[in-house]
């Protein structure tokens, strides 16, 4: 009797311990499948365009997701097909009767995409073919992080740069910057005039460049800096506008198919104001590229580069319409608010790595049992960025609803 009770515990014991290696093998193997599956995931986005392969530039719908460049080969996405994404860290605006998509990276500069013509999470889920299997979160971000503070009070103008890499300072970078300053003794449509040089980081990956003559306080102005060091190239940009808070000009995207651009009104944009008054915003806007040395190549638009957006008053537009080119570049648009006597400029990426926008796209892994992620090292319009991807597995997980 006593060899039984033995030999019965034995069993148990056996049983528990073996139950629990094979809990444990097949955790591990799910987790293995997932990380096999992140991968496969990742290069599935990356290394095709999609179909059609010119969806990122038409107005129509993808019935295959895929962000790379046509005209090119391996990890280079196209500038465009990010913009067609839409944000799941920034909430949309409203404007005009329609819900936009808020791809905003700074202060300074914005960019607003029609929701209805953007590639939400529940869309991606369904054309990537893991719809009720896993969830997935996308993220773009620059490979260098260049940074501009003002050290300077008054006049001359004093900026510092730091440009960091992953994890690093980039030291002996080169760094190629513009100073496009606005002129706020124009009577009608204000212009820019632009002061260029180049400087080298420091082995803190630290340089300063001072314009003597230039009040930094009173005086309207953006500053874009590009660094490159063994083909590694990152882009940052400044913008310092003395109204603060100042009725603005809003660069909307109309349509990818036309390449229009609507010029709106700011307190058109969003919740009205609580008091509408009367406000005419006299605007100039000019079409930049970025050429092989890195100086800034302005392209003609050929209607609407200057002209009025007018709020509250009957009979006059609070909007205009414009179309740039083909090209991915940056959108320039000096404002003049004539009843305040206040200037100002914005800036619009044609292509979201023309002011080195970050994207996110998909789900929130926080929570999550198990993630599993991989990064890739691409290039979006010449700038290094970095892709990672977040996925997670949902079966068995009750509720679950896309974003």
């Amino acid at each position: 009797m006593l060899s039984l009770i033995v030999f019965m515990a034995a069993i148990i014991i056996f049983i528990g311990l073996f139950s629990q290696s094979i809990q444990t093998s097949v955790a591990y193997e799910r987790h293995r499948t997932l990380g096999t599956e992140a991968s496969d995931l990742l290069d599935n986005v990356l290394l095709n365009p999609g179909i059609p392969s010119n969806w990122s530039t038409s107005d129509s719908s993808p019935a295959c997701l895929g962000l790379q460049d046509p005209e090119y080969m391996q990890y280079t996405l196209s500038p465009f097909s990010l913009m067609r994404l839409t944000s799941s860290t920034q909430t949309p605006v409203l404007w005009n009767g329609a819900y936009f998509n808020n791809n905003t990276g700074g202060s300074g500069s914005c960019v607003l995409t029609p929701l209805s013509k953007s590639v939400n999470y529940s869309t991606a889920y369904r054309l990537l073919g893991i719809n009720g299997t896993y969830g997935f979160q996308l993220t773009l971000t620059p490979t260098l992080t260049i940074s501009t503070t003002k050290v300077s009070s008054g006049s001359p103008l004093k900026l510092a740069v730091t440009v960091d890499g992953t994890g690093f300072p980039l030291a002996n970078a080169a760094v190629t910057y513009n100073l496009l300053l606005v002129n706020q003794s124009a009577s009608t449509y204000p212009s820019y005039t632009v002061i260029s040089g180049t400087n080298r980081t420091d082995l803190a990956g630290r340089t300063s460049v001072t314009f003597p003559g230039v009040d930094g306080e009173t005086q309207t102005y953006t500053f874009l800096i590009y660094a490159y060091l063994g083909g590694l190239k990152g882009m940052g940009y400044y913008v310092n506008v003395p109204s603060g808070s100042a009725k603005s000009v809003v660069p909307i995207v109309e349509s990818y198919t036309n390449r229009t651009i609507c010029l709106a009104h700011s307190d058109s944009v969003g919740a009205p104001p609580q008091n509408p008054q009367y406000s005419q915003l006299s605007y100039n806007a000019t079409f930049v590229l970025l050429s092989e040395d890195y100086s800034l190549r302005p392209i003609q638009l050929t209607e609407n580069a200057t002209g009025n957006v007018t709020y509250n008053q009957p009979g006059q537009s609070d909007f205009a319409s414009l179309a740039v080119p083909n090209n991915f570049g940056v959108l320039i648009v000096t404002y003049k608010n004539a009843a305040a006597g206040q200037y100002g400029i914005v800036l619009m990426p044609w292509g979201l790595s023309s002011l080195s926008y970050t994207a996110t796209l998909g789900g929130n892994p926080e929570g999550q049992e198990w993630v599993a992620t991989d990064i890739r090292q691409v290039t979006i319009g010449g700038i290094a960025y970095q892709a990672k991807i977040a996925v997670w597995s949902v079966q068995g997980v009750q509720g679950l609803t896309p974003l």
